[in-house]
């Protein structure tokens, strides 16, 4: 097992990576205070493993379940209201702990209803998917989609511990997968040079699920994503770089209907349209655009944006996104590879060479 740590003063907390996690139980008890428990999973990820997990949690005075429908159209308030329905009607007080056991919609739901619960308990994230353990799980961002734009209410609320169980991503299928390699391969893009020229060489080492590679990949990934959280923990500045593609790359999720691309997939399109704009301001090589655009599709992850989407649609969408300021819309470019850039100056004319290209 190897643990790494989000250095954020009183609100610090280890993460947890190794194999068969969820079956250790002084892991957990270590990191639950009280004897109540709010499990949430999904009609998916809990027949896999809640036994598991609900053994390894042990005689509680009060542990309450939790199953929501899969999918990230289900990301929703009413959803998040049935956690807090249910905590309320079993009768959990303040010292209770939410427990989030799935991908990044139950993470990310779970965590909104713990901050909002009571004013604010306790939670810890047991994520199931890649994506999440290298990115969602970590950092606190919790909350739920609105009609008119992704993760537009929600909450910054830390968790008190995240447990990795790297055994989970044998049952993942194979497109949430390479969904999850997405925002792995995000890290080597935005500040880690060595590990995406690492990337490129281990991509089918990873494809094929070695445990080795994985965990690496996972170490490294957590780590870039704790060093940013830390230096800024509620996106005043740097922390807004683990945004590459995502400006894009939700704009798409909208368009097409959320659970449609899934958030990965999305992501990977709008990191070759960041690759793009950055290569057309002369900050990247065509030959480095090629390079991801090749690896992605290696990935088998899209590397273009729907044909049917307009530059209209994309900036009516964009408008929306949280990322725009007094006005102005911020994207995440890369001034070289492992090095992003926050710019807020991007033109119209730009914008539809990357959507309509020629």
């Amino acid at each position: 097992m190897h643990t790494l740590r989000v250095d954020l003063g009183e609100r610090s907390y280890p993460i947890y990576i190794g194999r068969d996690l969820f079956a250790t139980p002084e892991l957990l008890a270590e990191q639950i205070q009280g004897s109540q428990v709010v499990l949430v999973s999904n009609e998916v990820v809990a027949p896999l493993y809640a036994d598991k997990v609900r053994a390894a949690l042990g005689e509680r005075k009060l542990l309450s379940e939790v199953v929501l429908p899969d999918g990230e159209q289900h990301k929703t308030m009413a959803m998040m209201e049935r956690i807090i329905d249910r905590a309320m009607a079993d009768g959990h007080s303040r010292n209770t702990t939410f427990v989030a056991l799935g991908g990044g919609v139950v993470g990310d739901m779970t965590g909104f209803a713990a901050a909002c619960y009571q004013r604010g308990v306790d939670f810890v994230q047991l994520p199931t998917t890649l994506l999440a353990q290298v990115d969602s799980s970590v950092g606190g961002k919790t909350g739920v989609n609105h009609p008119l734009g992704k993760n537009m209410i929600g909450a910054f609320h830390q968790p008190r511990a995240v447990l990795i169980d790297t055994d989970t991503l044998q049952t993942l299928p194979t497109r949430e997968f390479a969904a999850g390699l997405a925002e792995v391969l995000k890290y080597g893009l935005i500040c880690d040079a060595q590990f995406y020229r690492w990337l490129v060489v281990n991509m089918p080492r990873l494809l094929a699920r070695d445990e080795a590679a994985l965990a690496e990949a996972i170490e490294r990934s957590c780590a870039s994503k704790a060093a940013v959280v830390a230096a800024d923990e509620r996106e005043g500045g740097v922390r807004a770089i683990l945004n590459l593609g995502h400006t894009f790359g939700h704009a798409i999720e909208n368009h097409q209907g959320y659970g449609q691309w899934l958030h990965g997939e999305a992501v990977a399109a709008g990191m070759v349209m960041a690759a793009r704009m950055s290569a057309a301001r002369g900050w990247l090589s065509e030959e480095e655009v090629q390079g991801l655009v090749d690896l992605q599709r290696s990935m088998e992850l899209p590397v273009e944006p729907p044909p049917e989407m307009s530059l209209a649609d994309f900036q009516t969408l964009m408008a929306r996104d949280k990322k725009v300021i007094d006005g102005r819309l911020r994207l995440v470019l890369l001034r070289e590879i492992g090095s992003a850039v926050i710019v807020d100056d991007a033109s119209e004319d730009e914008l539809q060479k990357l959507i309509a290209p020629g």
